[in-house]
């Protein structure tokens, strides 16, 4: 009892003393204050219990010191608790939300993604965790310029892609194709990165072959059938020469075998041009003339330009002609000899013959002029009536093999023709004339054994492998060191070159037209915003590139009628395809490819070209082949993060090649952010201050321009998706923008014309990006190297 006034003193110590103490005891604390009941409700039951208690402290004073305090902070201790809490709650609440927001925007983790499972998700995920990861290996990986060796797997180095530069729809681009050291033919466990994009198309061209999903239409059956026969190389050795030795009798015989009926030269000539599309003078092609294309013609021309020659040759710039050197000569002479002699030629009568033929040759071949020569002299698209170089060049009866080789098409002298070396044509014409001349010789049996040997490089790819190893070691003796094409690659292109209407359209069929329209607009889209971004030196700069861009219609390529089974069927329906002999399949070949040629003359529309694999301007039209939208590079479910990583970004690179070739000299941006990045290369390499590293030509910082602005082309289009469609899949643990940044990493330095001009590997290009922080996932500094100063944004 003693202890209790020591308690109760602080208590009483609050209450007012000028109000009375009853009336403060009515009233409940200012957070219970309810409003009073009209009826019988809880609220008053409860005021009932409460009464007695009030009663009993009236009467009891002291009782009424100890109890009504307790009370009151009770309440306020559960007013405090209750306080806290929801505080508690609301903190908690704004911390999942930053934390969850975060997440969404980094995407460290695909926990709360859902994971893509589909069979093509399975492959690509399966070789991306075989790749460097960029947020995990940042010094190995990002350091290696373009031209360096491929490295060992662990060092996460990569070797440039190979392949032949140039516009997709020159057709010496249809040549075969170099194979890319250390590539494994098993299509599932693939060491090497991403391979350059021919390759991935030609890759997806052999599986379409080599699939067997469903039976086919025939002509379908057809095209697998010769390309089957390609890769039956047993067969193809055991026949030997014979193919080609009976084919040159149904042909007349010729002077090296010794059975040869002298058929005339013209006639022999035509009829190599018509069956066989060998042409062994001149080259022929089908094409429009540019100087009409501003016009909008879309009239197609005969072309005649001077041929490929089988003889080396070298263009000397001081007497401005082409020589054949006798370091040249010798192992081409030698190749002349083993052709004769695996052909059978007697021993006695292979020189002369071989002596005769690099005669001729060299005569031709000092007549030729390289394109860079013939385009300083204005020698291209010169414009001519056929009748107009029959008299220039009188030796060929032109309109006789014009129409042989455009057979069935009517036509005339009068028909115009652009040449494209009209000194070669003409000198040319006085060379076999002089030939034709000299009667000592048998009259033609030279320019014959010239035209039959011009055949056999033709056919060549079709005969016994003796022959294109004795081809081979030529290569080799003229210092190419450049590996030869894989077999299966060089039956694709075969295959292609006679079927390529139903390699289109299997392509079409395979093709995921929704997605691909929409990746190729998004990134337009985005590629229009980066040039309002751009610092132009002038107003009529921007205004000129805007009004080009703005016009344009960019849309997928396709043919626009589709070709039902019927009539695939029925435009092959002579075509027959042998099983065992890939030699008379390949003759039916050069025959479909010189039907080929005659409907180009007189197609109005640009057909798809199956082997495009970049963009190209058809007028106000802006075509994005159907063979760049293939697996690897890109596949309808990917994650969008893994197809605007590899795809959107080679989209872009390609856009501002196309769009803006020469953008160095109109924008100061180009060259402000070209530097800004090779910066960041010294800087992270240490290479700052040695000599030959420390600067870049204008080429160079344009490139390194146009590889990073791709890059942010990419990403932006790509979080522009994430708006308007927040989901997105997940691969490897990994999803939108690391997932985005690491299927990046995996393009090696495109095969394209500007690859050169490259002088980092593109995937440096993500440690660039990453110095804003709020793009990237997570941090990407190598901690092995010190940095006094951390690297700026570009």
């Amino acid at each position: 009892m003693s202890e209790t006034p020591i308690d109760l003193e602080p208590q009483l110590s609050i209450q007012p003393s000028s109000q009375p103490e009853p009336e403060r005891r009515l009233q409940p604390p200012p957070l219970l204050q309810l409003p009073l009941p009209s009826r019988d409700t809880p609220e008053t039951h409860q005021q009932t219990q409460i009464q007695p208690e009030l009663q009993l402290s009236e009467s009891n004073p002291e009782h009424q010191h100890q109890v009504k305090p307790v009370w009151i902070n009770h309440r306020r201790l559960l007013l405090l608790f209750l306080f806290g809490l929801s505080l508690c709650g609301a903190i908690l609440g704004i911390i999942y939300y930053i934390h969850q927001n975060l997440q969404t925007r980094s995407n460290n983790q695909a926990g709360t993604e859902t994971p893509c499972l589909s069979p093509a998700c399975q492959w690509a995920s399966t070789r991306l965790s075989m790749s460097a990861d960029p947020f995990k290996q940042p010094c190995d990986y990002f350091l290696f310029t373009c031209g360096s060796d491929r490295l060992s797997p662990d060092s996460g180095g990569r070797q440039r892609g190979q392949g032949i530069p140039g516009h997709p729809q020159n057709q010496k681009e249809k040549a075969e194709w170099p194979e890319r050291r250390g590539q494994s033919q098993d299509r599932g466990l693939i060491e090497q990165k991403i391979v350059d994009r021919k390759t991935v198309l030609l890759q997806y061209l052999k599986e379409i072959l080599e699939s067997n999903d469903r039976p086919g239409s025939t002509a379908v059956q057809k095209t697998k059938g010769f390309y089957h026969s390609c890769l039956d190389t047993k067969s193809i050795d055991t026949a030997g020469a014979e193919p080609f030795l009976t084919l040159i009798q149904k042909l007349g015989g010729w002077a090296v075998s010794g059975q040869w009926n002298q058929t005339d030269f013209n006639s022999t000539l035509s009829l190599l041009m018509r069956d066989y599309t060998t042409f062994p003078f001149f080259n022929l092609y089908v094409g429009k003339d540019p100087n009409e294309i501003a016009q909008g013609t879309t009239k197609r021309y005969i072309q005649i330009d001077q041929p490929d020659l089988l003889i080396p040759i070298e263009w000397n710039s001081k007497t401005q002609k082409s020589e054949a050197k006798t370091q040249t000569l010798r192992p081409f002479l030698a190749s002349c000899y083993s052709y004769l002699a695996l052909l059978g030629a007697p021993p006695s009568t292979r020189m002369r013959h071989v002596g005769m033929f690099i005669s001729l040759s060299s005569e031709l071949a000092v007549a030729s002029a390289p394109l860079d020569y013939r385009l300083s002299k204005r020698q291209l698209f010169q414009r001519m009536t056929i009748k107009e170089l029959q008299s220039q060049a009188p030796a060929i009866d032109w309109l006789g093999c014009l129409q042989a080789a455009f057979h069935p098409l009517p036509l005339i002298a009068d028909d115009h023709v652009l040449l494209h070396n009209l000194p070669y044509i003409v000198q040319m014409s006085r060379i076999i004339g002089k030939w034709l001349d000299r009667h000592e010789l048998s009259t033609s049996a030279p320019l014959h054994t010239y035209m039959v040997l011009n055949l056999l490089h033709t056919l060549m790819p079709a005969l016994d492998s003796k022959f294109s190893e004795t081809a081979k070691n030529l290569s080799v003796a003229l210092g190419n060191t450049e590996g030869i094409a894989p077999r299966w690659k060089h039956c694709v292109l075969e295959t292609e070159r006679g079927f390529d209407l139903v390699l289109r359209e299997l392509l079409n069929e395979r093709t995921a037209h929704r997605e691909a329209e929409e990746i190729i607009q998004n990134i337009f889209s985005s590629f229009k915003s980066k040039l309002n971004e751009l610092k132009w030196t002038d107003q009529k700069s921007i205004q000129f590139v805007m009004k080009k861009v703005q016009s344009l219609i960019p849309r997928l390529w396709t043919t626009k009628e589709i070709s039902s089974e019927a009539e695939l069927d029925l435009l092959f329906s002579k075509v027959t395809v042998s099983t065992s002999s890939f030699f008379s399949n390949y003759v039916q070949l050069l025959s479909l490819w010189q039907k080929r040629r005659s409907q180009l003359l007189t197609e109005l529309t640009e057909e798809p070209d199956v082997l495009s694999v970049t963009p190209f301007l058809l007028g106000d039209e802006l075509l994005f082949p159907m063979g760049m939208f293939v697996p690897s590079h890109f596949h309808p479910t990917y994650p969008r993060a893994m197809n605007y990583g590899v795809m959107g970004f080679l989209i872009a690179k390609d856009l501002l090649h196309l769009i803006l070739p020469d953008i160095y000299a109109q924008s100061e941006t180009v060259h402000s952010v070209g530097e800004c990045v090779w910066a960041h290369y010294l800087t992270v390499t240490e290479k700052t201050g040695r000599d030959g590293v420390s600067s870049l030509s204008a080429s160079q910082l344009q490139e390194v321009w146009v590889q990073y602005s791709a890059l942010q082309i990419a990403l932006q289009a790509y979080h522009q998706t994430l708006k308007n469609h927040p989901s997105d899949t997940s691969m490897s643990g990994l999803s939108h923008t690391r997932l985005f940044l690491t299927s990046f990493s995996q393009v090696n330095c495109d095969s394209d014309p500007y690859r050169e001009l490259m002088p980092l590997e593109p995937s440096f290009l993500i440690t660039v990006i990453c110095a804003k922080s709020d793009l990237c996932p997570t941090s990407l500094q190598c901690f092995n190297k010190t940095q006094q100063h951390p690297l700026q944004a570009c």
